[in-house]
């Protein structure tokens, strides 16, 4: 991840520009003062720095739960602050001129979530693979079905960057990239839509299974998203992880699966020509979809109303967990800013959460940067999340 180490921290004025970066405003966590979150907007990206005051030195790097698609906006927001500080840089792994990619200064299939929530594209067949890694199956499967749309999901952005280098090199047209939580990404997709749903080699999380992704949740989701024919594939090395599958699709009423064991496909990955040569086994879980699903129907908003309860009540919601059927709400970090504070949660089901920010400001509340995804789980979570606030 991006960042520099610096010999002290120096908090500049804000609202304030530097170098084509906007920095809005400073929030200071309340219970740990060794930590503050600077709003910044570069191209039309919002997302936190975040400062970590370490013995003898301070860190500074971008905010995991907002950080931009682009790492070269990262660069910038970074080397732009730091320039604005005058900070004494200790150490970075920055470059010291922030240049762009010139395949990714022309590629145009990296987009944000609020492309498919406003408009999700329907003219044509979709697919999606979850966790393309390093982006063979799914370059592979876009050159060989051009009329077809392919979304890819991925949070390693390395991994992102590379296939959207690859996309513009083989132009193309047919592909777009999304990072975010696959499993909250499929609640708003239009029903009977998808073909395939590709899930090769996903961590295992033997440690974490609620972490997983196939679950019956995401099962369920599928089976509504695929069309009538359409395929949820899963594909993995470890042994656990098909066995727990297995179990988690046969468990329900009516399903029809094909498994494979050590089964070729056109492409492979890296990592999976390394475990075979390592002789590891090679499983294939195929769920074939043949019920019609209702279309989908989400109401609500994420307006809150009321008068909001006073800023030191709001502060004693850190680390409250408020549970409500089928889902919770957590208060995790309380932040103030000038004009009022700010709070960080998660919310939403519990294996599928959203994790997010809001600003209060008297009774006016708001999500920043950005509105959660409208799906069920987040509308019901926001319903209770104005509860709260009113007291």
């Amino acid at each position: 991840m991006p960042h520099l180490h610096i010999k002290e921290f120096t908090q500049i004025q804000t609202p304030s520009s530097k170098d084509g970066v906007s920095f809005n405003f400073i929030a200071q966590n309340v219970n740990h003062e060794d930590e503050r979150l600077i709003s910044t907007t570069v191209d039309g990206e919002d997302f936190f720095l975040l400062v970590k005051e370490e013995e003898n030195r301070s860190l500074l790097k971008t905010d995991k739960l907002t950080r931009p698609a682009s790492i070269h906006n990262v660069h910038r927001a970074l080397l732009a602050y730091a320039n604005a500080a005058n900070l004494d840089v200790i150490a970075s792994n920055v470059p010291p001129q922030a240049q762009k990619n010139i395949h990714l200064q022309e590629e145009t299939a990296l987009k944000k979530i609020e492309h498919f929530a406003s408009d999700f594209p329907s003219d044509k067949e979709v697919r999606i693979e979850v966790g393309f890694g390093s982006g063979r199956h799914l370059l592979h499967q876009a050159a060989s079905n051009p009329d077809v749309l392919f979304i890819g999901i991925e949070i390693h952005r390395p991994s992102i960057e590379q296939v959207l280098k690859q996309s513009v090199i083989q132009k193309l047209d047919n592909l777009l990239i999304l990072d975010y939580d696959a499993r909250l990404f499929m609640e708003l997709i239009p029903s009977n839509l998808v073909g395939a749903i590709y899930v090769h080699f996903p961590v295992p999380w033997d440690k974490k299974p609620h972490r997983r992704v196939i679950s019956t949740s995401f099962i369920q989701e599928a089976r509504r998203v695929l069309k009538v024919g359409g395929t949820l594939e899963l594909r993995t090395d470890s042994e656990n992880y098909y066995a727990y599958s297995y179990d988690t699709f046969i468990a329900f009423n009516k399903t029809i699966l094909h498994i494979n064991k050590n089964k070729e496909i056109a492409v492979s990955s890296k990592y999976e020509d390394r475990w075979k040569k390592m002789q590891k086994n090679i499983y294939d879980v195929t769920m074939i979809n043949e019920e019609e699903s209702e279309a989908l129907n989400i109401e609500g908003d994420f307006s809150f109303a009321g008068k909001i309860l006073a800023q030191d009540e709001l502060l004693k919601l850190h680390k409250q967990t408020v549970r409500f059927e089928n889902g919770f709400i957590h208060f995790e970090r309380a932040y103030k800013i000038v004009d009022g504070i700010m709070l960080r949660l998660s919310m939403g089901s519990f294996d599928r959460p959203e994790h997010l920010y809001i600003l209060v400001k008297g009774d006016e509340v708001s999500y920043y940067p950005e509105l959660p995804l409208k799906s069920r789980s987040n509308l019901n979570a926001h319903k209770e999340l104005n509860k709260v606030l009113n007291g």
